[in-house]
């Protein structure tokens, strides 16, 4: 049994069709990049996953139990976690306070010492307020409030999206180390050598259709899909 297996959902915006019969799955302890150009339907894959956007048809089933129609503070719960692209930091508090919030209603959080650890800049501006902080930083702290909730599965939404090529140096390891301590990680990310520095496997959406699975190692060798539904060269 996969910690995450979805079925042939399908989503839509109002009237507007965007995904068609997706399905994937995610084991435990596995980092998953979900490709694709922009308007490609990946990030509605992730707000399908979280119960933002409720899918129409198929399923979705984490550790064995449906759970496409719970909300989406159900599926916190059920220790799920979106990180998403507007980061969506507390601008009023301190970084401090933002974590703590955080940790407020998780049944296990981790400890805001291993935290800072992870993330020695958020240590250094722990008391300066969200709106303070530097883009890289407020990604830095929406990614710490996922991890200090101990989320068994980590939802990241194009988390390198507009930042300055040394931040992303920085949460690339980041990211790095939540592979390798084992988090279950789901990345959708334009930097597609970045994401696949780190996946374990990867999926390819296009037009709201999965097209590819495969290792980024396979995937490193199929330039002519990478070209065809990506743009890029790897």
């Amino acid at each position: 049994m996969s910690l995450l297996e979805v079925e042939n959902i399908n989503s839509f915006y109002g009237d507007s069709h965007i995904l068609f019969d997706v399905s994937m799955r995610v084991e435990e302890n596995e980092v998953i990049a979900l490709l694709g150009r922009n308007g490609a339907g990946k990030n509605t894959t992730l707000k399908s996953l979280m119960g933002v956007v409720k899918p129409k048809s198929g399923v979705i089933r984490h550790k064995g139990v449906e759970v496409q129609h719970l909300l989406p503070h159900e599926l916190a719960g059920r220790g799920i976690q979106l990180v998403p692209e507007e980061r969506r930091v507390f601008g009023s508090i301190t970084v401090h306070e933002n974590l703590q919030l955080a940790a407020m209603t998780a049944k296990d959080p981790m400890s805001l010492e291993a935290i800072y650890e992870t993330f020695p800049r958020l240590a250094e501006r722990r008391k300066h307020r969200g709106k303070e902080l530097s883009g890289g930083e407020q990604q830095m702290v929406a990614i710490a409030r996922a991890m200090i909730r101990n989320a068994g599965l980590i939802l990241l939404d194009e988390p390198f999206e507009g930042l300055a090529p040394l931040i992303v140096r920085d949460l690339m390891q980041v990211c790095r180390k939540l592979a390798d301590s084992g988090h279950t990680v789901v990345i959708v990310e334009q930097n597609v050598r970045a994401a696949l520095s780190f996946a374990h496997r990867c999926y390819i959406i296009n037009n709201g259709h999965m097209v590819y699975e495969g290792s980024p190692e396979q995937l490193q060798h199929e330039n002519g899909i990478i070209e065809k539904y990506l743009g890029v060269k790897v």
